[in-house]
């Protein structure tokens, strides 16, 4: 896989200081926007300035059922041709689940153009059994998924353990990566505390039982999350929930462009001044 390379406005004259950043296509190092209602012009403005810095788009929540359908189609295939993959929130997969029309629902996502699917239970309740039902049906319908683990309400904390249990039996029904619920506030839910702050107890316990991050994708709403995980993970963990005005600021923090993480770089950098 191929490691980052300045191909910016200061290529040939300024270097990134962080070398081993991935660059697209990649499974790692993954940046997952959340979406709360871009127009297509806004939407064009980010991709423009900023796709090669993004993986997914998340069209937030349920949001994605107020849209007009033509609107939904430009912009998935506006995303789609800047090489995002595109699903809907998870929210509105609980729903259709809830209702019992899932397999409407994944015909239809088919319609509009999503690319992926996200199975989870932030709300709702669903038995072993059931996640891997629904994971499956998704890959059979032609479709990327991607699976949550934690819930929404803050008085639920998430038990590593049986996290980790969970999250190796998604990778095994076929889910490409196991996101960690952090919501678009970062308070109070997954990893945080109730002021956002990462409890670091709880990050480890997930890290140390999967062993492997990659697998991962962790909601971090918030830059001051961006920096904890990158200077404790390195450039390339799995960010998601990302504000759209955040991407390239968080980019720039992934390739050492800013001082918490090139603190880190100039480490072990030979001086040449």
């Amino acid at each position: 896989m191929a490691t980052a390379v300045s191909r910016g406005a200061w290529h040939s004259v300024v270097e990134l200081p962080e070398t081993r950043r991935l660059i697209k296509p990649r499974t790692s190092g993954i940046t997952m926007v959340i979406d709360k209602g871009l127009g297509l012009r806004e939407t064009l403005d980010l991709l423009e300035m900023a796709a090669d810095h993004i993986d997914f788009l998340k069209i937030a929540f349920g949001s994605s059922a107020l849209y007009p359908s033509k609107l939904m189609k430009e912009k998935i295939a506006m995303a789609k041709e800047f090489n995002l993959e595109v699903y809907p929130g998870g929210t509105l997969f609980e729903i259709a689940v809830f209702q019992g029309c899932t397999a409407e629902f994944l015909h239809r996502a088919k319609e509009l153009g999503f690319t992926y699917i996200e199975v989870s239970e932030g709300t709702i309740d669903l038995s072993p059994q059931q996640r891997r039902q629904y994971i499956r049906m998704a890959r059979d319908a032609g479709f990327g998924v991607v699976s949550e683990i934690g819930k929404k309400d803050p008085s639920v904390k998430i038990d590593p353990m049986r996290a980790v249990e969970q999250i190796f039996a998604d990778l095994e029904s076929g889910a490409e990566k196991v996101i960690i619920e952090g919501r678009d506030s970062g308070q109070g839910v997954g990893i945080y505390d109730e002021r956002g702050k990462v409890n670091s107890e709880l990050l480890q316990a997930l890290i140390d039982g999967v062993r492997d991050h990659s697998h991962l994708i962790f909601e971090a709403p918030q830059t001051s999350q961006h920096n904890y995980l990158l200077v404790h993970l390195g450039p390339n963990v799995n960010l998601g929930n990302v504000q759209p005005h955040d991407v390239l600021t968080l980019e720039s923090t992934r390739v050492g462009l800013r001082g918490d993480t090139l603190r880190e770089c100039l480490k072990n950098a030979p001086k040449s001044y």
